[in-house]
């Protein structure tokens, strides 16, 4: 007979540890969690010996039937925040309006002021390092000064000081009790130092709550529907089919796996693994006269915001630029080979924000239903119109850096930013889940991360993935409360 749990929640990377932790902070000492992870803990240790985050292979877990698009992933627990680079920017408020202010893509169901709160919470749990001063409006300070800027930086930061700032980052500025210091080595997905935040070294504690149960090695085949709820969950333990009946059930596994979970279990809907999308990157390195590179704190040491919000968003994308400060990190060329003048290089990558394609997809390989198949044809045409802007905007970068020439301009091959595919909503004809990231259709069902995200803001997605997990289970634990 299958035990029956309060709460299931599938995955253990950002959308389920946030979501659970406000959770366990609010729900009573006798309710029964039941968590499901597909990989097992392959802990720091393990991760430094033997090169990788996972041993689980990502194309074990999905086929990416155009490699040519990069999508990366971390099976296990923690899930992606083992892989991540600990990147935590905000989205801009325009980001949540792009139809109603600009005339194009989608709205959020959700403002900045609604999510801004839960930022704050997620930025102290992470214990962020960032600005001293913010393009955002905020109500509470970063926990952690900013770092070092690169000489770069501090000259684009004196010429634009409204449009240029510190880094928001979980690579630590100061050593907590369980992180040091990031080392700016740019091999931030291992991390040697266990500078970024992660799960396993920032929420492991929330997993030995005697009210929770943690289950290793168990990947989830499918869910079970009885009089329009999700009644039970299906998963593989020891090689068997085993089932837990849940009265809420959560799903909490990355923009691939979700979609591919709704798919395998016959809960349909026209957009379901459909609108798979990331920012576009596009790389640019540049010569400068006299000024060094590669000397802020750590590895990407700035980011620019003079191209972000505007009037320019009816006709093409939001920019923010990051300053990349560790020369091994890439692959162009990172030095000058001219003696003395090294590091007399600048390598920038530009996030646009993207409107995404309903023809970029998640579906069930067909020769292997237990493995999903992302298919990406390629970006938006609102998207590709920022290759037209490049050439402005590093004339504009110029009034303050000494820009001798530009080296190379190439399309990033990936942002590690997976989103879309279980878009959210207001009007279920159009969207799977609801503001509060509860299915439209089974209301016992919610379905956590960037998956349901309806677009691509520059920002990094990570922070809003964990904002967006405490303002669901905020409104959970109301509703139950009620």
């Amino acid at each position: 007979m299958a035990e029956r749990y309060d709460l299931i929640i599938v995955g253990t990377g950002f959308a389920g540890a946030f979501f659970l932790m406000r959770y366990l902070e609010r729900a009573p000492a006798d309710v029964r969690v039941l968590v499901l992870e597909r990989g097992g803990h392959d802990d720091k240790r393990w991760q430094i010996d033997n090169r990788r985050t996972s041993n689980i292979a990502p194309e074990a877990v999905f086929r990416n039937s155009t490699p040519e698009k990069e999508w990366l992933t971390s099976p296990g627990f923690g899930g992606n925040s083992n892989c991540w680079w600990g990147g935590t920017t905000r989205m801009m408020p325009g980001d949540f309006e792009l139809k109603s202010r600009y005339g194009v893509g989608h709205d959020w169901p959700m403002s900045y002021d609604d999510l801004e709160p839960h930022y704050t919470v997620v930025e102290e749990v992470m214990s962020i390092s960032g600005p001293t001063d913010s393009p955002h409006r905020r109500s509470k300070s970063y926990p952690q000064p900013p770092h070092r800027f690169s000489e770069p930086d501090a000259l684009l930061k004196k010429h634009f000081p409204d449009g240029w700032f510190h880094a928001a980052t979980s690579r630590a500025r100061v050593a907590t009790g369980t992180r040091g210091v990031c080392c700016a080595s740019g091999i931030c997905e291992l991390c040697p130092v266990d500078a970024k935040f992660t799960v396993q070294n920032g929420l492991a504690s929330l997993y030995k709550d005697p009210r929770v149960s943690l289950q290793l090695h168990c990947p989830v085949v499918g869910l079970e529907t009885a009089a329009g709820l999700v009644s039970s969950v299906v998963y593989q333990q020891d090689g068997k089919d085993e089932r837990a009946d849940g009265d809420v059930v959560v799903l909490a596994a990355s923009a691939l796996f979700n979609p591919h979970l709704l798919l395998r279990s016959n809960i349909g809907h026209p957009l379901l693994g459909k609108r798979l999308h990331e920012q576009m990157s596009i790389d640019v390195c540049l010569d400068l006269g006299g000024v060094k590179s590669y000397n802020g704190s750590s590895t990407v040491s700035g980011n620019g915001y003079l191209f972000y919000e505007g009037e320019h968003r009816r006709n093409y994308p939001a920019c923010m630029i990051e300053t990349w400060n560790a020369p091994f990190a890439y692959g162009h060329p990172a030095f000058r080979l001219e003696k003395n003048r090294w590091t007399e290089r600048l390598f920038l990558r530009f996030m646009f924000d993207e409107i995404p394609r309903d023809d970029n997809t998640v579906t069930v390989l067909a020769d292997n239903p237990a493995m999903a198949e992302a298919r990406f044809v390629g970006y938006s045409d609102y998207a590709n119109r920022a290759w037209a802007e490049i050439p402005r905007m590093v004339e504009v970068l110029g009034k303050a850096l000494p820009i001798e020439r530009v080296v190379n301009t190439a399309l990033g091959r990936t942002t590690a930013h997976i989103q879309g595919t279980v878009v959210m909503g207001k009007d279920p004809a159009t969207s799977i889940v609801d503001g509060n990231l509860i299915h439209h259709q089974f209301r016992n069902l919610l379905v956590l991360g960037s998956s349901s995200f309806p677009t691509a803001s520059p920002a990094y997605p990570s922070l809003t993935i964990s904002a967006l997990s405490l303002r669901a289970a905020d409104h959970l634990m109301a509703a139950k409360s009620a």
